[in-house]
């Protein structure tokens, strides 16, 4: 086996490698780890469709609720791992240990508050996140054991993003792909060989989970060359965490809302039946994982932005972000054309028995399918800001797509439109979206490049 990397080596190597090298490379693992994670999301839906539509419609429930988990766990990992990212490209390594340790235990503590409060309040909680009286039974089975995995999913975020920021995004990849091909083969054992309906969809997650838990630690504290999360290194400190959130905001604004925005479309279509809510949420998933690629392909680009950034290598943090828009453009057009022309089978291969369903879910998928190319640029303007610590200009793009934009559609269209409204929101949202991307990042392109030019001058 290839020998790790050191730290010195690994700085050498951000530094050095053509961009257009160096970011397949670490994207590639990123790539494949977002892609399993959204196919068991996907499996997850898929299994609990053949149970009923009432069913599909409790995972969309939930789903905001892991949304939420999930946005405090990027919070604290995407934050630390940016930090991490620029204290090694500055060779301050003790800091980078600090924002580990502190990203992680932080997580572990926020994640057995939620699980212990959320299982306290489980009836209310699955009411407050739009279920109706026939999916409340199903949400509540599902939602129990996913509140119970919550300390082990959040920190798990953390530590995927630590070993991402320093370059280790193989490491990274084991243990997500590992949890989620379990996760896709208990699935259907649990629900139907054992019986178990939503319950056993939900208890595979949970056990997928604590899988990926066990198998990051690992990679994180006893593999040679990575950072150790050490309790001695626990900083909870004001500065610390000033640090973190600064970095992370945009993950919170971008995961966060996506969980509120999610509460707010199950309402939405609720007055359309469980047939929409099942819909939108199948939907949801699917762009998930489409989307998946490309939020991989970015991460990336990210650990490249934050070391190059703090080596003050402006013109490879220019040159990786072109080359990613480029490649990314590409690639959501590809997937979105093929997409597009199979809509219909792709909605009747969760819940065939339900034409509704199928009729809802088609259209909203091909009018989403449509603003894929505007949400390839969103989303890397979205991680420049944020890779580089531009942290208020990265939450205004990431507050945008699910937060500024698409909440007051959910809001205003199905009131005009109806059901059409409710298949209408995240378009419109897209397309506002990507002219606020725009706004702001000429004015941060032009920053780069004085610095750029700054650091020619200081160099001559």
């Amino acid at each position: 086996m290839k020998k790790p990397m050191t730290q010195e080596e690994r700085f050498v190597q951000m530094i050095e490698t053509p961009v257009s090298t160096l970011i397949p490379q670490l994207a590639v693992p990123t790539i494949i780890s977002m892609l399993v994670t959204a196919i068991y999301n996907m499996a997850d839906t898929f299994f609990v469709s053949q149970i009923g539509t009432s069913a599909s419609g409790a995972v969309g429930v939930m789903f905001s609720a892991m949304a939420m988990i999930q946005a405090i766990g990027f919070t604290l990992g995407m934050g630390s791992g940016n930090y991490i990212s620029r204290s090694l490209g500055d060779r301050n390594g003790g800091e980078a240990e600090k924002s580990a340790a502190t990203a992680f235990f932080t997580a572990l503590i926020i994640g057995a508050l939620i699980s212990v409060f959320g299982l306290i309040c489980l009836r209310p909680l699955v009411f407050l996140l739009g279920a109706t009286e026939t999916i409340a039974p199903y949400a509540m089975d599902y939602g129990k054991y996913i509140l119970i995995a919550a300390p082990f999913m959040m920190s798990s975020f953390v530590m995927n993003n630590i070993l991402r920021a320093q370059g280790n995004a193989m490491y990274s990849m084991i243990g997500i792909t590992t949890g989620g091909v379990l996760n896709m083969i208990l699935d259907p054992i649990l629900i139907f060989g054992f019986d178990m309906g939503i319950a056993g969809a939900a208890i595979a997650t949970m056990m997928s989970q604590i899988i990926s838990f066990g198998i990051l630690f690992y990679q994180c504290n006893f593999r040679e060359g990575s950072i150790r999360m050490r309790l001695s290194k626990f900083t909870p400190t004001g500065k610390m965490y000033g640090e973190i959130l600064h970095a992370g905001l945009p993950s919170f604004c971008r995961q966060g809302l996506a969980s509120v925005a999610t509460v707010i479309l199950n309402f939405a279509a609720g007055p359309f039946g469980d047939s929409a809510i099942a819909a939108m949420s199948i939907v949801s998933r699917f762009m998930m994982f489409i989307n998946s690629a490309l939020i991989g392909f970015g991460q990336g680009f990210q650990p490249v932005c934050g070391f190059n950034f703090g080596a003050k290598r402006y013109d490879r943090v220019l040159e990786a972000f072109w080359f990613c828009v480029k490649v990314a453009i590409t690639m959501l057009t590809c997937f979105g054309i093929i997409a597009f022309v199979i809509s219909r089978p792709i909605i009747t291969a969760f819940r065939r028995e339900d034409l509704e369903v199928i009729r809802i879910g088609t259209l909203a998928l091909r009018l989403q399918i449509l603003t894929l190319p505007l949400q390839a640029w969103v989303i890397m303007v979205n991680m420049l800001t944020q890779s580089i610590g531009y942290g208020f200009r990265a939450s205004l793009v990431a507050m945008g797509r699910q937060g500024l934009f698409l909440i007051p559609s959910l809001l205003i269209l199905p009131n005009i439109c109806g059901i059409l409204g409710v298949q209408l929101a995240q378009p419109v949202a897209d397309v506002f979206t990507f002219a606020l991307a725009t706004f702001i990042v000429v004015r941060v392109l032009e920053e780069l490049k004085t610095m750029r030019e700054g650091q020619k001058i200081k160099k001559s």
